[in-house]
């Protein structure tokens, strides 16, 4: 728990999705370590054969950089140290530093109150005169700090390395403990206990902690203390802003008829399950909700609500946003009543395939929600938990299983997969490991062998991964209350709707008629990917069976052939890779087959329309909401036009000048007649603000 402030803090889940308590992960890079004695211990940026004693003169960037060298140093030299005076000035802020040692001074001496027993504690402090003194300066607009003082001359003994780091100064708690510790103490550990885990997890000798036992108390007290202080003001905070947030909500919907948005109540008459989708979203997902990715990695430490967002991809690749919801608990009714919510807003349409992170919880309710939905699970997002749960236990072997795991995964057939599963396991000696087991249970989920020919729409790409983490943190780390929330995700799925993609030329690698046939059809992300696939065919040779079936080989390569099943009479082809079930895009084995059997033009039926050139779904869709006289008129030669200058613009460079050119002109007419139309209902045509200029 943490105190009440102006920004939401949202963090990644950190239970272990295995479900025992005892067992916790967490993401490196995910915290953010600022307390100087952790950054001592934690990070120890001046190894000891390059740090050199500081002097007179030794200049830095920053104060902070200076006492975190001067800490260092001490902390290698028996010593610790801390922060004794600064000065201000108008001008410079401040503009001096004084760091001393921690025995520098003498403790003033305390008056007792009359009638006070109170135990006499002997201070450390002795008068030691070693200190550092800094001076900032101004050079070239540029502030640097100076070292003016420096004395490493101590009245005292300087500790040894196994004393040193029981300073009060080094004896920190890292994050990554501190919740771990409360994870324990929740559970009823006593103290002594919980050290020993600690001991035993990081594999170190008794005693040898950054930490005390006495300090794993007070750590404990002070939190609890916090939690008591903090609660009832959270709790009037949520409520507060979960009221907003609702009223948000009724105000979207008065403004935007296609909003949707359900709420759920706890037996307290408080609101547990919010969930949300903009009508922008709405129809995004008409078009391309064939597969969804349901993000639920994130949970705020202000609120204690979990976010969930429902992402997609475009004919374009870019992001799609189809919804969120905001849960009280990650469990299976929680993760049951979302579904059910997200599917109320879209209508009842299932999604061929939602792609999770591994979670039995979300498995066991996306099973009975979505009982004809795929269930895919992301290995981008489950590596890093592999590395987690197997690193330690492994430890030097580790490598060697991680590559093992890796080949698994791309393994042909469901048999062979299990039967090298059973071996790895065995090799490895964690045939027991609950992790191993939660693995395999899922594995009909995550592994090749089992999820080959899932379609997933290229979603389970690197850079589709790398792009939805960006997007998601952009979101996520600028609220501040759950309307800005609302609002941000409103934003977010509009610009996502309005924006468009440039008309482009897209060059000819093979001159194929088959290639420029699918550039006339495709997007520019789609005819990437089937020239990319074309280019590679001319590398296999294909050979015919007698049952008219093919094989194809890579030139090179002598296993790894696939088998291509050609039917000519209704132009349907197959290729054992499951390519094109996976993303609607032909494999370079079918593509070999085609042009052996002298094909000009890719079948229409393997040119999906979720791949295909569209017209611009905005207009579209103000269209809609206007209700326009005469609209179906103004749409047709709206497509008529944009299709026909779209094909042109794909053929040569200077054709994509020349529709890029001719488009804006066209276009700039025909809103000018949207504009004058009379409207319908008292609705004006002010609200068509679709500039001609980005279109292309």
């Amino acid at each position: 728990m943490v105190s009440v402030q102006s920004k939401t803090v949202w963090i990644k889940r950190q239970q272990c999705p295995c479900g025992d308590w005892k067992c916790f992960v967490t993401y490196e890079g995910d915290t953010n370590e600022t307390n100087v004695g952790s950054r001592l211990i934690k990070n120890d940026s001046f190894p000891t054969e390059t740090m050199i004693s500081p002097y007179v003169g030794m200049v830095f960037k920053s104060d902070d950089e200076a006492f975190d060298y001067y800490g260092n140093f001490a902390r290698k030299n028996g010593f610790s140290i801390r922060k004794e005076r600064s000065r201000l000035s108008p001008q410079l802020g401040v503009y001096k530093r004084d760091f001393v040692c921690y025995r520098s001074g003498f403790a003033p001496a305390r008056k007792k109150q009359i009638g006070e027993h109170q135990r006499e504690r002997k201070s450390v402090r002795c008068g030691c005169d070693s200190k550092m003194y800094l001076s900032k300066e101004i050079v070239d607009g540029v502030s640097q700090w100076y070292v003016v003082q420096f004395s490493n001359v101590h009245n005292h003994e300087l500790l040894e390395d196994d004393q040193v780091r029981l300073l009060p100064a080094y004896r920190k708690i890292h994050e990554a403990d501190q919740e771990r510790i409360l994870l324990l103490s929740k559970a009823g550990f006593p103290i002594h206990r919980i050290v020993k885990v600690l001991e035993l997890e990081k594999g170190i000798q008794g005693g040898h902690l950054s930490f005390l036992e006495r300090d794993v108390r007070n750590f404990i007290q002070t939190r609890k203390r916090i939690v008591q202080e903090s609660d009832a003001l959270l709790a009037e905070r949520r409520e507060i802003d979960t009221v907003d947030l609702l009223e948000a909500c009724r105000t979207s919907k008065e403004a935007d008829p296609y909003f949707v948005y359900d709420v759920a109540f706890d037996e307290n008459d408080r609101v547990e399950n919010v969930a949300w989708s903009c009508g922008d979203s709405v129809h995004a997902y008409d078009m391309f909700g064939d597969v969804v990715y349901f993000d639920s990695t994130y949970r705020s430490m202000n609120y204690g609500l979990s976010f969930g967002a429902w992402l997609g991809i475009n004919n374009h690749g870019k992001i799609l946003f189809f919804g969120c919801a905001l849960l009280q608990d990650e469990n299976p009714r929680s993760f049951a009543w979302a579904l059910q919510a997200f599917l109320r807003f879209m209508k009842g349409r299932c999604p061929q395939t939602i792609i999770t992170d591994i979670d039995p919880g979300l498995r066991e309710a996306i099973t009975s929600e979505l009982p004809n939905t795929k269930h895919f699970i992301s290995l981008y997002n489950m590596m890093p938990r592999i590395s987690t749960w197997f690193s330690l236990p492994l430890g030097p072997r580790f490598p060697e299983f991680k590559y093992e795991f890796e080949e698994l995964c791309r393994l042909k057939g469901t048999d062979e997969f299990e039967f090298r599963w059973n071996n790895m396991v065995s090799h490895f000696g964690i045939n027991s490991d609950k992790h191993i087991a939660l693995l395999f249970s899922l594995r009909m989920c995550w592994a090749l062998p089992y999820t080959r020919g899932c379609f997933l729409a290229r979603m389970d790409s690197t850079s589709y991964w790398k792009s939805v983490d960006v997007f998601l943190k952009g979101v996520i780390e600028t609220q501040t209350c759950l309307r800005g929330f609302l609002e941000q995700m409103g934003l977010v799925s509009h610009c996502k709707m309005q924006s468009h993609e440039e008309a482009q030329f897209m060059h000819l690698k093979t001159c194929l008629p088959i290639e420029e046939h699918a550039r006339s059809i495709l997007t520019p992300f789609a005819f990437n990917a089937v020239q990319q696939e074309m280019v590679l065919a001319m590398e296999y040779a294909a050979s015919e069976m007698s049952d008219g079936s093919h094989i194809v080989r890579h030139f090179k390569k002598v296993d790894g052939e696939h088998l291509v099943i050609w039917v000519p009479e209704d132009e349907q082809i197959h290729c054992s890779c499951k390519a094109f079930e996976s993303t609607g895009i032909l494999c370079r084995h079918a593509l070999r087959v085609l042009l052996l059997k002298n094909y000009f033009q890719i079948p229409s039926k393997y040119l999906l329309n979720r791949w295909r050139q569209e017209e611009s779904s905005s207009v579209l869709r103000y269209g809609e909401q206007s209700n326009l006289k005469n609209s179906d008129e103004w749409y047709r030669e709206f497509n008529l036009l944009t299709g026909t200058l779209f094909s042109e613009a794909a053929l040569t460079k200077e054709r994509s000048d020349f529709v890029r050119r001719e488009l804006t002109e066209e276009l700039t007419r025909l809103v000018g007649q949207v504009r004058e139309m009379p409207a319908v209902d008292e609705v004006g045509m002010d609200i068509i603000t679709l500039s001609p200029t980005n279109v292309l």
